[in-house]
This record gives structure tokens, sequence and C-alpha cells, in this order.
């Protein structure tokens, strides 16, 4: 099974940036899709970007153009980076790991983004 922290979360001003990172242990790392979904306050968690093990990505409209996700499978980790951040970017982000039948999740990281 794999096991999910993330780090990276913060409080920023609007238009700011932040770098999200999800370091993974467990060998099926680089075998796993990634993906980091966030819920705010009274919505539903909602996915945010995706990386495939073979490396295609995919992105929400809200943050296309804003967001990069990205993963390094030496490091056992994927990366959000999020510029240009708006305050209804504001949420927990969880990291997510899906192989076969495995499916985890990590703590979260608080992200605000003040106006």
């Amino acid at each position: 099974q794999v096991q999910l922290e993330e780090s990276g979360g913060g409080l920023v001003q609007a238009g700011g940036s932040l770098r999200l990172s999800c370091a993974a242990s467990g060998s099926i790392f680089r075998l796993s899709d990634m993906g980091w979904y966030r819920q705010a306050p009274g919505k539903q968690r909602e996915l945010v970007a995706v990386i495939a093990s073979g490396g295609n990505t995919n992105y929400a409209d809200s943050v296309k153009g804003r967001f990069t996700i990205s993963r390094d499978n030496a490091k056992n980790t994927v990366y959000l980076q999020m510029n240009s951040l708006k305050p209804e970017d504001t949420a927990v982000y969880s990291c997510n790991a899906k192989y076969l039948w495995n499916d985890a999740w990590g703590q979260g990281t608080q992200v605000t983004v003040s106006s």
C-alpha cells in the first residue's frame, strides 16, 4: 500500500505562487496514476490535476494555464506548481495514488489565498 504525505501549503496573496509536494512510500509509485484534489469549505472534493504513470496530464478547466503537475519517479514525488493563485483556489489539497486495487490518500495540506 502506498503512503502519501503532502507538504508546501500555506498562506499566499492573490497572484502569488506555491508548490505542493507529495512524497510517496512504496515501490509502486512509478506505476501509479497520481492526482491532486481539493476541497473547499462547504464544497465537494474536486479533481485539480492528474498525471498518469506514463506522464500524460489532465487539468480541471479552472486551473488550466495556471497549475502544472509533474512527477519525479526517482524521488517518489509528485508536485503541483500553482501560479497566479486566486482566492477561489483556497482549499485543502490532497494527493491521491491509484494503481490496480490500490487507492491511497494523503492527509492534505491547506492552501489559503488572500485577496
